[in-house]
């Protein structure tokens, strides 16, 4: 198996083995030709070592091509040049500068391309007029100087596209991760949104369930009607709580394919009575003040201002000591104001925010944070402390328009 750096290194030694098959492709063509007497040389010299060397130089100039372009060449140039002067035969020798000048322009872009083609052009004339002892037929040197600027051109584009693909190739990979993190991040946000809406069921059931467990223990031997009610209470209550929570855990469990699977708990201010009647239950007398100009609310505020009251009140019955809570809604254009205040003793505000979440002392702080983190999410404000007046408040304000 290739692993990644391993994949690379034959990326790179790919064009280097092509650079040495065309250098010695070169070669042999050009020792092949020399049988092909040119028409531009009456009495062509016969190949000897001069010429051999000229053929391994301009060789090793093409296999070289990539990695030294200019000495290439120039090289190559050379070489051209030193070939017409010597009157060796072969109708190859003066196309192979054609073959540096691309590569230079497709490497270092048009400017050096440029250059590269008119020493290339220069040099050509220079050989033509040497071949020919200065008779040059016409046509032969406008040929030379327009193969010569197409090749530079031919490599230009080709190294213009070169660059244009690592360029997108380059954004693709910066999108491609910016998709993961993002990705990534949704998860984490969901998780912790699963994990807010555990916290709150779990901890509003159980709270119930532990007040009217103590209710039914007190009463079961002296009466045991009261008894009953507060088991049929904890039923009740627990039915709740294992629907919200079989809800919450659907979410999980959710497929693409089923896109008339609930996608978040479907709880709303409609069922604040499942709320109240804990908080009756508990002992504490609630009051409930919604305007009459009470509207819809986008699915998102709805479930967040529900969660935070069944918090709050949650708080209440298990740390307030309270007699009374007083709840109040009010609907303003383009904001939900949300007030729950009780007259509980407890109202140090170390033991209200900051308790512990095993409800031993104080409110707890972990429902707080969740609160405080739902309004922050929507945009919106939350505050909570002890009221002049006595007691304990909470206040939550948040956006219902477009900023939501």
């Amino acid at each position: 198996m290739q692993t990644p750096k391993m994949v690379s290194t034959v990326r790179q030694a790919a064009p280097g083995r092509i650079d040495a098959v065309l250098g010695l492709g070169v070669a042999l063509g050009v020792l092949l030709s020399a049988g092909v007497k040119p028409r531009w040389i009456d009495d062509p010299r016969p190949l000897d070592a001069v010429a051999v060397g000229l053929v391994a130089v301009a060789a090793g100039a093409v296999m070289l091509r990539r990695r030294y372009p200019v000495s290439a060449l120039t090289v190559l140039n050379a070489t051209a040049l030193a070939w017409a002067a010597g009157h060796y035969p072969s109708p190859l020798i003066p196309l192979i500068p054609l073959i540096g000048c691309y590569t230079l322009a497709a490497l270092h872009g048009w400017r050096w391309g440029l250059a590269g083609a008119g020493m290339t052009a220069v040099t050509a004339l220079a050989a033509i007029h040497v071949a020919f002892d200065g008779a040059v037929p016409a046509g032969i040197s406008g040929n030379a100087v327009w193969m010569t600027f197409t090749a530079g051109a031919a490599g230009t584009a080709v190294g213009y596209n070169r660059a244009l693909l690592v360029a997108t190739r380059a954004q693709l990979a910066r999108e491609t991760q910016a998709r993961e993190e993002q990705s990534r991040r949704r998860v984490v946000e969901e998780r912790l949104r699963i994990a807010r809406e555990l916290h709150d069921v779990i901890g509003h059931t159980m709270a119930g369930i532990s007040v009217q467990a103590g209710v039914g223990i007190h009463l079961i031997s002296t009466r045991p009607a009261q008894a009953v009610e507060a088991l049929s209470t904890i039923k009740k209550i627990s039915d709740q709580g294992l629907t919200d929570v079989k809800t919450i855990l659907g979410i999980l469990r959710a497929d693409d394919d089923e896109p008339d699977q609930p996608r978040a708990p479907r709880s709303g201010l409609d069922q604040l009575d499942t709320l109240l009647a804990p908080v009756r239950a508990a002992g504490v007398q609630p009051t409930l003040t919604v305007p009459h100009d009470a509207r819809p609310l986008p699915a998102a505020v709805d479930l967040a201002a529900y969660r935070i009251i069944q918090e709050a009140l949650t708080n209440v019955v298990r740390h307030a000591r309270a007699r009374t809570v007083q709840l109040d809604l009010c609907y303003e254009p383009a904001q939900l104001v949300i007030q729950i205040r009780d007259d509980g003793k407890g109202a140090d505000p170390a033991r209200r925010d900051d308790g512990g979440g095993d409800g031993s002392s104080g409110r707890d702080g972990h429902g707080m944070t969740g609160m405080r983190e739902r309004a922050l999410a929507l945009s919106g404000r939350f505050t909570a402390g002890p009221h002049p007046d006595g007691g304990f408040q909470v206040r939550c304000v948040i956006p219902t328009g477009e900023q939501t």
